[in-house]
């Protein structure tokens, strides 16, 4: 049957107010339009559902049936939508993110902090994880989007960056390169090094920046989560290269951070999977990250210019 949703409309109306002129202006429809379309309705079921007097407009046995079922089922419907709408805009519920390790204890504090204020009825769960296991973990939809390092190979997925910080050097303070204002990449042929291993998303942009400028060192250690990087360097097992993003260093040690140059960056991605539409929560979560990121780099390049 190729009945419409406004023919069905237009029909509880007749039955409600008893008169088409009624019915047509409860729904802002002309007379003859409520009338042309109760006759398609019928034409298109088969059954008369209406008889017509000058005077009254009466439903047949069929007619009063199947308008005590539709109003109910319109009313359902209507019901429906409007809760519908209601999802489509509210902002509360949980949102689960996932991020590397580094990222989760030196980024995702502020943003979980920030987003509970703005909006105290979402709940952010964070899931903490190395790089692979936050992309599998938005493949498989169980989290609502993730924060890695760029590169992703993946055409599977939406990835939007969001900061930009450098790589820098981290040795004793015993050191030779802890008295100098900076060190070039080169200086570090030669040396032990003390990295993180591949699970972290920053390796592979650490291996290529050593191979660029052509730096051969013996990587001495290699470790799983980032703060391991800073013991591991104050007992002189090596010197290390780590992001930005890990500083503050521990209070109370015997530790130099220094610039490299040329300056080597890698970039903080948002990541979602693609064609796939967030919830109002986490649209609401995604922003609030993507603003953290921002005063992160806004606060990093006044400390840099002051």
């Amino acid at each position: 049957m190729n009945y419409s949703l406004k023919q069905l409309r237009v029909f509880v109306a007749i039955a409600r107010h008893g008169s088409f002129s009624r019915a047509g202006e409860a729904i802002g429809l002309t007379q003859s339009a409520v009338s042309h379309s109760v006759k398609e309705l019928e034409a298109e079921i088969g059954v008369r559902l209406l008889d017509r007097t000058t005077r009254e407009v009466l439903l047949t046995d069929a007619g009063r049936r199947l308008a005590n079922r539709v109003e109910r089922l319109l009313d359902e419907l209507q019901a429906s939508l409007l809760d519908a709408r209601s999802f489509g805009v509210q902002r509360s519920g949980t949102v689960r993110v996932a991020s590397s390790q580094t990222i989760s204890a030196h980024l995702m504090p502020q943003c979980i902090a920030a987003g509970e204020q703005q909006y105290p009825d979402i709940r952010i769960l964070l899931r903490d994880q190395a790089q692979q296991w936050v992309l599998n973990s938005i493949r498989n939809a169980e989290v609502d989007f993730g924060i890695v390092v760029d590169p992703v190979q993946a055409i599977d997925l939406d990835c939007e960056p969001i900061l930009h910080e450098p790589f820098l050097l981290l040795c004793r303070d015993d050191h030779p390169f802890a008295d100098l204002p900076q060190v070039h990449w080169s200086a570090l042929s030669g040396s032990r090094l003390v990295l993180q291993d591949y699970a972290s998303g920053s390796r592979q942009l650490i291996d290529s920046a050593l191979r660029q400028q052509g730096v051969e060192a013996e990587v001495v250690q290699e470790i799983g989560h980032p703060a391991t990087l800073f013991p591991m360097v104050a007992a002189g097992i090596g010197i290390s290269i780590f992001p930005a993003l890990a500083l503050p260093l521990p209070q109370g040690g015997q530790l130099r951070v220094k610039r490299l140059q040329p300056e080597i960056h890698r970039a903080l991605m948002l990541v979602r999977r693609k064609n796939r539409s967030l919830s109002p929560a986490a649209e609401a979560v995604w922003q609030v990250v993507r603003e953290q990121a921002a005063l992160l780099q806004q606060q990093r390049q006044q400390r840099s210019a002051g």
